[in-house]
């Protein structure tokens, strides 16, 4: 066990130093910025402190080694806390032996939410920390710690997590998986399985030796695969045997199916106890009206069951807090007894049990010193929460009988574990809809769903339509495989590509060679995003947003009629009259419904223009929610670039508020325009 992101980012750097041959990270976010120290905050091994530096000098010592980079392909929804460009700071900056992969192979909405490292298939490295910015922290979470900065130097909340490093047939197996995700994610063919050396970190003493360990993962339907859910079952398992105790660490609780497995559990066994420890406060929008709305129903329930007096939710207070906010806890921890124990990336909350790609491992006492193991993981826990020592908290707890118990009898200093108040979170309509949306069980993309939009095939359609259809889909999947792995990927690098075109033309020949660029790379379904990094490479800021904003209108504008020229008649014939429906629903919202397709990478930036041309989206709703919808994340491009970490990760309170009301007047701006669409369309049609 691991406990906190200098615990786990120095082990994690003296076992990459050892590596001979492969190294697979897998996250759903991982920055190049991050720095890469254990407690001490430094380096004195002679390499770079941050992960991208590291990495390149590792294989710049050892040629022979492999390094595996997959990142969750996240929506731009995320861009703004996030690196910029990862494929540009983790792939075109490193040396060839490594690899940078994003992985999108998952259903609209869903995420890859797994953390894992391994090491030679020898050692692997998994549970709640990504190798990203704002996660280091040492377990004495100190107010005020000069080492506890981002990279624009801003601190940032204590923040506590906990991921486990594993050797022998674990870390196999999590080759074995790592290396599935990999293939699926369409990179190529990743080395064969072979362990070689140990990488097991200095200074690092195992808590359980010779000892299972269970590998528990989602994966959400996609694609004619089957769904896994075997984060839900072990939850639900684990739970309806729990007979004195349950100690849960987690960042959500919203999970329905875990609330009333507990309730179940809690009114079948009238002597159980649940310490649940969590974040005190859910900061942005979106997690107040879902996440925080759905932890308050979930305490609803236990007391409409009247269980409350055995179920504590808490949150870790330090000394010297003036915001009252605690530490972030973002640990996926579950202690029940002393039998069992489960770290991972899974949250209790719908997303983890069956839409978020997940991975946790867990163990079951055989032995009596595996039950004591068990003991000193969760007395470790709750030490550091309660500035004590294991031995205190396995004492207290002993002598009173009961954890709850012991916890009251131990929390009367600065640092402890405190009730959290639920009294304010917002419980209204808005919070239900919200948290439907931003937390659901299963992906947005039902099988339902999927054959309203795209058709379903059935005995009367025509084979001459399906082989069409096929064919169109071949080319198309053809044309985007070429971009990323052919030759002619050579030209999707933006530095080379700026070279071509201004060895093509004179400044006199741009205003017109640049929008042609634009519609000649979506005609061949080449990445728009990178013809916008190409201008923003080659012009100032003002002069290439105009650049970009004129170069996709067009591009998009053409292959619109040629969807809407094309596609219409033969859509409709092979999907029959729910694709109309769904198109007509599209249609009503139009600006809108373009600007979220425009945020979120569903489909390459010519297939959505084609598809909207074949629906029901009048053309000016479909420009102007193509501009909503990209000029964020063109903004982000062309005017930030590599300066958007220091802009935008922990501003000042006068930026975080021009970025809050820039958010606000992009929102206003759609639904403004959405509402006068619809009313220029009332008077028309009256």
């Amino acid at each position: 066990m691991l406990v906190d992101g200098a615990a786990y980012f120095g082990a994690l750097r003296d076992s990459l130093r050892k590596a001979r041959r492969s190294i697979f990270i897998v996250g759903w976010d991982i920055d190049s910025r991050t720095r890469l120290v254990g407690a001490s905050g430094t380096a004195d091994d002679g390499l770079p402190e941050t992960l991208g530096p590291f990495l390149t000098e590792l294989v710049k010592r050892r040629p022979e080694l492999k390094i595996h980079i997959l990142l969750w392909d996240y929506s731009m929804l995320y861009a703004l806390d996030r690196e910029p460009l990862p494929s540009v700071n983790l792939d075109w900056k490193t040396p060839k032996q490594v690899a940078v992969c994003l992985d999108d192979v998952l259903p609209v909405g869903a995420s890859h939410h797994q953390k894992i490292v391994v090491i030679d298939d020898s050692v692997a490295y998994s549970g709640g920390l990504d190798l990203t910015i704002r996660r280091w922290d040492t377990s004495a979470h100190q107010i005020g710690s000069g080492d506890r900065v981002d990279p624009s130097d801003e601190p940032y909340r204590p923040f506590h997590d906990v991921q486990i490093v594993v050797d022998g047939g674990t870390a196999a197996a999590l080759g074995e998986l790592v290396r599935h995700r990999w293939r699926n994610a369409a990179c190529e063919k990743p080395i064969a399985l072979k362990p070689v050396g140990y990488p097991w970190p200095e200074g690092v003493e195992a808590d359980f030796e010779g000892a299972d360990v269970g590998i528990a993962r989602t994966f959400a339907p996609f694609d004619g695969k089957e769904p896994v859910r075997e984060v839900e079952a072990l939850f639900k398992r684990a739970i309806e045997t729990a007979e004195d105790h349950i100690y849960i660490e987690n960042q959500y609780l919203t999970s329905q199916v875990v609330a009333e497995c507990l309730i179940e559990r809690l009114k079948a066994n009238e002597s159980l106890e649940v310490l649940i420890v969590g974040p005190n406060v859910h900061h942005s929008w979106l997690e107040e009206r879902s996440m925080n709305a759905g932890r308050r129903r979930t305490m609803a329930r236990i007391e409409e069951e009247g269980l409350q007096h055995r179920v504590r939710l808490t949150y870790p207070a330090v000394p010297g807090d003036d915001t009252g906010e605690g530490v972030m806890v973002h640990a996926k921890i579950m202690v029940v007894d002393d039998r069992f124990l489960r770290v991972g990336s899974a949250n209790l909350n719908n997303r983890s049990m069956g839409t978020d790609s997940e991975c946790d491992l867990a163990l079951e006492a055989q032995t009596a010193d595996q039950r004591k193991a068990i003991s000193r993981v969760r007395d470790r826990l709750l030490s550091e929460h309660m500035d004590t020592t294991p031995e205190a908290i396995a004492r207290a707890v002993e002598s009173h009988g009961s954890l709850l118990a012991a916890v009251d009898h131990l929390s009367n200093g600065d640092r402890s574990l405190r009730p959290i108040d639920l009294s304010g979170v917002p419980e209204d309509d808005i919070a239900l809809a919200v948290s439907q949306v931003a937390d659901p069980e299963r992906p947005i993309t039902t099988p339902d769903f999927a054959g309203d939009l795209f058709g379903a095939v059935d005995a009367s359609t025509k084979p001459t339509h399906i082989v069409t259809v096929a064919a169109a889909a071949f080319a198309i999947l053809a044309m985007v495989l070429a971009w990323h792995f052919t030759p002619v990927a050579s030209l999707t690098n933006p530095s080379e590509l700026a070279r071509w075109l201004q060895r093509l033309g004179s400044d006199f020949w741009m205003p017109l060679l640049v929008p042609a660029a634009f519609v000649l790379g979506g005609l061949l379904l080449f990445p728009v995003t990178v013809l916008i990094a190409v201008v923003g490479m080659m012009f100032g800021p003002v002069i290439a947003f105009a650049y970009g904003v004129e170069g996709s209108l067009l591009s998009a504008l053409v292959t619109y009629f040629i969807g809407r020229q094309i596609g219409r008649g033969p859509l409709r014939e092979f999907a029959g009259k729910r694709v109309n429906r769904v198109s007509r629903a599209l249609a009503q919202q139009g600006i809108i419904s373009v600007t979220a397709l425009r945020m979120v990478p569903i489909a390459p930036f010519t297939v959505v223009n084609m598809v909207a041309g074949a629906s029901h989206i009048r053309t000016l709703d479909f420009l102007v929610g193509t501009f909503l919808g990209m000029a964020p994340g063109m903004l982000i491009v062309i005017f930030l670039g590599h300066q958007l970490g220091r802009v935008l990760q922990n501003p000042a309170t006068a930026d975080v508020a021009l970025l809050i009301l820039a958010f606000a007047a992009w929102l206003f701006l759609a639904i403004a325009l959405q509402i006068l669409a619809k009313k220029l369309r009332s008077r028309h049609d009256g």
